[in-house]
C-alpha cells in the first residue's frame, strides 16, 4: 500500500514535504522521484493541498513524490525566502534517500502554475552564480552539492517573468512575490527568471493548456523559444483544458503530463 511520510526542512511552519511512496516489494526502489510543486501565483492562501492528487496519483505508477510546501508572499515568503525554500526542500531528499530507497540520480520536478517557475529555475541552480549580478541581488545562494534536477514537466508555468510582469498577471503577483517593479530591482528579476539560467543541460516539457485564461501560453512559447539554441531544447507540449486540467488526474491534460514524467524517469 502507498506510504506517506511528512518531514520538516526548516522551523517554519510552511517549511516541509510529505513523501508520497508507491507500493513495492521489500528491499524495491521506486521508478523514481518527482518533486511536485504546487502553484496559486506564490500566495500565502494556496497551499499543498493543490499538489496532493497529483502526488497520489504519481505513488500509484510507481513514482516516489515529494510533495513540497513551502513559504510564500503573506507567510514569509516571496524574495529571498521563497526562492531558498524551493532549494532547501529539494535538497532534503538528501537525507531521506538512505531510509527510503530513493535513487538521487533520478529526481524531476513536476510544477503548476508559479510552481513550473520556481522548477524551472531550481534546474538552473547551478548557472545562477555565473549570472554577472551585484552582490545584494545574490541572497539566494545555490549549494550546488546539493540534490540536481533531472529534467521538468511545467505545467502552464510562469516561465518569463519580464513578461509576465509587464502583463500584471494576477493583479502584479511578480512584483509581490519579488518585493518591487523590475525598474527597481532589475538584478533580482534576473536571478529569479528561469529565462535568464538558459541554456540548461537537462530537459525541460513546457506543458500548457489551450484554455488557460490565468497564465497566456505566450510564457511557455517565449521560454521554449529562448532556449532552442541550448544542448537540451525545452519542448513545448499542447493540451486541452484550462489552467485547473492540468492538476485533476481524470483529466487528459494531466495524464500527457503523468506520461512525461514517466518519461524523464526511464
Amino acid at each position: 500500500m502507498i506510504e506517506r511520510h511528512r518531514y520538516p526542512y526548516g522551523p517554519d511552519p510552511s517549511q516541509w514535504g510529505e513523501l508520497v511512496l508507491p507500493a513495492r516489494a521489500a528491499g524495491a526502489r521506486p521508478r523514481g522521484v518527482a518533486v511536485v510543486i504546487h502553484g496559486g501565483y506564490w500566495r500565502a492562501k494556496y497551499g499543498a493541498e493543490l499538489g496532493e492528487p497529483l502526488a497520489l496519483d504519481l505513488a500509484e505508477h510507481g513514482v516516489a513524490a515529494w510533495n513540497l510546501e513551502y513559504r510564500r508572499a503573506g507567510n514569509g515568503g516571496g524574495w529571498p525566502g521563497t526562492f531558498r525554500d524551493i532549494l532547501a526542500g529539494i535538497d532534503k531528499l538528501g537525507e531521506l534517500a538512505g531510509p527510503h530507497s530513493l535513487d538521487l540520480g533520478k529526481v524531476m520536478a513536476l510544477g503548476h502554475s508559479a510552481g513550473g517557475h520556481l522548477a524551472v529555475w531550481a534546474a538552473g541552480r547551478d548557472r545562477l552564480g555565473s549570472l554577472d549580478l551585484p552582490e545584494e541581488d545574490r541572497e539566494v545562494r545555490a549549494n550546488n552539492a546539493g540534490v540536481r534536477l533531472a529534467g521538468v514537466v511545467s505545467q502552464s508555468g510562469v516561465l518569463d517573468l519580464a513578461g509576465a510582469e509587464r502583463l500584471r498577471l494576477s493583479d502584479g503577483a511578480v512584483a509581490n512575490l519579488l518585493g518591487g517593479p523590475p525598474s527597481d530591482i532589475p538584478g533580482r528579476y534576473r536571478y529569479a527568471d528561469p529565462m535568464a539560467a538558459l541554456p540548461l543541460d537537462v530537459p525541460v516539457f513546457a506543458v500548457h493548456a489551450e484554455d488557460d485564461d490565468d497564465v497566456p501560453p505566450a510564457m511557455s512559447a517565449a521560454y521554449v523559444d529562448a532556449g532552442r539554441s541550448g544542448p537540451v531544447p525545452p519542448r513545448l507540449v499542447t493540451v486541452p483544458g484550462d489552467h485547473f486540467a492540468l492538476i485533476d488526474p481524470g483529466a487528459e491534460a494531466y495524464r500527457t503530463c503523468r506520461e512525461l514524467v514517466l518519461e524523464l524517469l526511464r
